[in-house]
């Protein structure tokens, strides 16, 4: 069943309803499901429309293939930045990169916001952008092959999407501090110690029949007062995870081009090992 108001066909993600619970699979097209131009205009909307849904009370989300998301598609994305990143930018590309980051910012937050529950399915890599958008869901179960990684520092890049917001409350001011300092990676026993995760499944296709099982369990009881009880636990955490972002949006329209980032993007490219400076 097709969900309502999802008359466009999408082409980063797939979206099925089945008996209240939907189903919003990841697809690319960028290898390893990374965030592409698609991703981020189909996002918004499909967890628009779920909200709006009221035959939709519960969300698995999950990634096609072997991985849930390689994170952010640099290839893809880069070439809209480049006036921001080029040397001696100045005040509009800027305040234009700015608005950028906001609506990229607003994506992950349509799932956040959205008033049915949404469980995440890890298998393989969730990296990055990947954690950004699992930091807004509810819950996340993980397959015992997936790794984590806030990855951002090792790109030059103050992670701006909201994992810096967001995890805190998940997984404690100390772990997270490792995560985003160190961009290590880690995996899912790991992710299960720290609260990163609630439960570890043997494979991809067990996490994702116990997040449609889970999603099942909630789509059962009063779709309204799961819809309340949302709104009260999203009470105090999302002004100030708001407050984090514009604040981190602006922190990287002003700081983001530097040398140290020139040297990642380069070292991406020639797939090698970067050497920052501090400059």
């Amino acid at each position: 069943m097709t969900v309502a108001g999802l008359d466009t066909p999408l082409k980063s993600m797939r979206a099925e309803l089945r008996e209240h619970v939907a189903e919003v699979t990841l697809t690319g097209p960028g290898k390893g499901n990374a965030m592409g131009p698609d991703f981020w205009e189909e996002l918004p909307r499909v967890f628009g429309a779920l909200d709006a849904d009221p035959s939709a009370r519960a969300v698995v989300l999950s990634g096609d293939g072997a991985n849930f998301s390689y994170g952010l598609d640099l290839r893809a994305m880069l070439p809209t930045w480049g006036e921001v990143l080029g040397p001696g930018a100045q005040a509009w590309p800027r305040t234009e990169f700015l608005a950028e980051v906001r609506r990229l910012q607003d994506a992950i937050t349509s799932v956040a916001a959205c008033r049915k529950p949404v469980i995440a399915a890890v298998s393989g890599w969730c990296i990055g952008g990947g954690v950004d958008l699992i930091a807004a869901a509810d819950i996340r179960l993980a397959s015992a092959d997936a790794r984590f990684s806030v990855r951002e520092v090792k790109v030059a890049i103050v992670a701006d999407l909201g994992s810096l917001q967001r995890l805190a409350g998940v997984i404690g001011e100390g772990h997270l501090r490792e995560l985003a300092y160190t961009g290590k990676d880690i995996d899912a026993a790991r992710a299960e110690r720290i609260g990163l995760v609630n439960d570890v499944h043997p494979d991809p296709g067990a996490v994702r029949e116990a997040a449609r099982q889970l999603a099942a369990e909630i789509a059962a009881n009063p779709p309204l007062v799961v819809r309340g009880t949302k709104e009260m636990l999203n009470e105090a955490r999302e002004p100030a995870v708001a407050t984090g972002l514009r604040h981190v949006s602006a922190w990287n329209a002003a700081f983001l081009p530097s040398e140290d980032l020139a040297e990642a993007i380069q070292a991406f490219v020639q797939k090698r090992p970067p050497v920052f400076r501090g400059a």
